[in-house]
């Protein structure tokens, strides 16, 4: 058979096996065990194991639980809570103060969490009642929490850019600074559309908040400067040469425990039971997503499909922008239904050939692919950003939140737009901090 026609054969199969209900893990496993059956005989089974397996065997994979524990020490804590509040009291002078310290809590428990719903849970269960209150339209307040939470997978540490950098075989270290710049900038124009967006609502009052003593403005930093010091220094002995990420992480899971244990009393083993088992969940279903994807990968290799799809795009007389677009359109389909990680481990090691072919720069590409995952995240029918905020405030529509999240998705397309005209944005950081990569 046509390898390109088995190629639509096993992406038609995939989506009915994934929509049936099954795990990402387990339908990847039933597609690639059925199709090696058929078509390379009973006999190709025997290597499923090796690869599943073999797949898991690499140092750089630790990072991810590690790194979740971090996260997830500082998501069971009133971190989130605190940093909100941080940020209010400090911003209280500038126009807006409310919504841009709820944006900019999300960018930094973000950083500090890797994670885009426990974002949205620890900051909306404040900033949500806290802006409705003060008469912020309903949009707006469950609208920018949603897309302030999609910055935990783009903005380091990022287990979404581990994941990537492991399916690639990209310096992760590359890719944890390829995010900070159109981070910052995606912040900036979220920022700038809730300004927007409240100004138009005609409450004037809104652009301003109540004023703060210098003693409330103090009293609330011993509180959050641990975690953004642990952070900072994950940062800096990742990029100043002292340990590998795996090893950061490990260190920066550790402090993180022992903050919460020592700042926000942590003691209970419950408590900590619950860290380790939740972290030990996530850990596992992303494990298990990328030692599948292994096998996924392999039966495509195996029957000639990618190295197909590959030379087949390679002969198309196309301008490399309307592939990049048809790229990008793709991408933003899959998103809307899978999770971020499925779709990396999925896409990544065929669009990759595909993209350096074309010219483009694979550390680009990988923030220009998380930024299309985060339109995922708060579009239907999957968005799952959208389902913790309605979590939080059910009082609020689920037709509200989408609408209140929609000037964001256009948020994330202008700065997809801008990475495309100007390239450096993702990679001028990485080549000024690493040297520039060959």
């Amino acid at each position: 058979m046509d390898p390109l026609v088995l190629g639509a054969l096993v992406a038609v199969s995939t989506i009915i096996v994934l929509f049936s209900g099954v795990s990402v893990a387990i339908g990847l496993l039933i597609v690639s065990a059925g199709f090696l059956m058929i078509f390379d005989g009973m006999r190709s089974l025997e290597l499923m194991p090796e690869i599943l397996f073999g797949k898991l065997d690499n140092f750089a994979l630790l990072s991810i639980p590690m790194f979740i524990i971090m996260g997830s020490s500082i998501a069971s804590t009133r971190a989130g809570a605190d940093l909100y509040e941080a940020l209010e009291r400090w911003l209280t002078r500038v126009p807006g103060g409310l919504v841009i310290s709820n944006l900019g809590a999300c960018a930094l428990f973000a950083a500090m969490s890797g994670s885009s719903p426990a974002t949205c849970a620890a900051i909306g269960k404040m900033g949500i009642p806290e802006m409705r209150k003060r008469g912020y339209p309903d949009g707006v307040a469950a609208g920018s929490i949603a897309a302030g939470g999609t910055l935990g997978i783009l903005i380091p540490p990022s287990v979404t850019m581990i994941v990537y950098g492991i399916a690639t075989e990209t310096s992760i270290g590359r890719l944890f600074l390829a995010g900070v710049i159109p981070g910052l900038m995606l912040v900036a124009l979220f920022m700038a559309w809730s300004l927007y967006s409240t100004w138009q609502s005609g409450n004037a009052n809104l652009l301003t908040a109540r004023s703060y003593s210098w003693r409330e403005k103090l009293e609330i930093l011993p509180r959050v400067l641990p975690f953004l010091g642990i952070i900072i220094g994950v940062l800096y002995a990742m990029y100043g040469g002292i340990a590998t990420p795996s090893e950061t992480a490990a260190v920066g899971a550790l402090l993180c425990l022992i903050i919460a244990m020592v700042i926000y009393k942590l003691w209970s083993p419950s408590a900590l039971w619950h860290v380790l088992r939740d972290s030990t969940k996530e850990s596992v279903m992303i494990l298990f997503i990328i030692a599948a994807a292994g096998v996924f990968s392999y039966m495509l290799s195996s029957l000639f499909i990618t190295q197909s799809i590959a030379e087949w795009i390679g002969t198309l007389e196309v301008n490399r922008w309307v592939l990049m677009g048809t790229v990008n359109v793709f991408l933003l389909i899959a998103g809307f239904f899978l999770p971020p990680v499925a779709v990396i481990l999925m896409a990544a090691p065929i669009l990759l050939p595909i993209i350096t072919t074309a010219g483009f720069d694979p550390i680009w590409f990988a923030v220009v692919l998380t930024i299309n995952m985060e339109i995922g995240l708060i579009s239907p029918p999957v968005g799952l950003n959208l389902y913790v905020i309605n979590g939080i405030a059910p009082d609020i529509s689920l037709k509200t939140i989408l609408k209140g999240s929609l000037p964001f998705v256009a948020c994330m397309v202008i700065a997809i737009i801008l990475l495309c005209l100007f390239p450096g944005l993702a990679t001028w950081l990485p080549d000024a901090v690493m040297g520039p990569s060959f």
